[in-house]
């Protein structure tokens, strides 16, 4: 497995729509274990293909909380979220339903360092495939459903910054254009320490 690259906003590719996958092959399926790879790098709970420079419509999630040895917990987690078996690769990803209106304040690999409430369908149906090339279809709410509708956004080259309202993301910009984002090498030498 390799770490990939996750491209940093205003990079334009992140405004390119992806395109669907046309086969499950062995060359996506490695695709598929990088993105997991270089999103717990990055502490990331999605990565979308188009954040690494890829314009196909696949993505990776694991919003499991984790303790501080990794392991993975089901506390906090809504009954539907349960029901996921995580970490999920998703390729293809259909929205098919979409309900209730929640509030979560999202961060993004490709924004690191800063976030925002953000609003969105509390729940959603996705159809898709898997790692595996076989049809899968998620029904949840909770950090999972954000989650998902927030990487599907980056399928489409939109940022979670597209829907917060003008004033907001203006000065979103603004402080992202006037102190850039924290030096990742330094983040690395303060949890070292703490």
């Amino acid at each position: 497995m390799a770490v990939l690259e996750v491209l940093l906003y205003p990079d334009p590719r992140l405004r390119r729509k992806a395109k669907p996958i046309e086969a499950v092959t062995p060359e996506i399926q490695k695709i598929a274990e990088d993105m997991l790879e270089t999103m717990y790098q990055y502490k990331g709970i999605g990565l979308a293909a188009t954040q690494v420079g890829l314009e196909i419509r696949i993505l990776v999630i694991d919003t499991r909380p984790r303790d501080d040895k990794d392991r993975y917990e089901q506390d906090g987690m809504t009954e539907l979220e349960k029901q996921v078996a995580q970490p999920l690769v998703i390729i293809n990803p259909e929205i098919v339903e979409q309900k209730g209106e929640s509030t979560f304040d999202e961060g993004c690999l490709s924004i690191p360092g800063y976030f925002e409430t953000v609003k969105r369908p509390e729940y959603v149906e996705i159809n898709a495939l898997n790692e595996k090339g076989e049809k899968i279809n998620i029904k949840t709410d909770g950090l999972l459903a954000t989650c998902i509708q927030h990487e599907i956004d980056h399928l489409d080259g939109k940022l979670f910054i597209d829907r917060l309202s003008v004033v907001r993301a203006t000065r979103l910009k603004n402080k992202i254009k006037k102190n850039g984002y924290p030096d990742p090498d330094e983040e690395a030498a303060e949890e070292a320490e703490a």
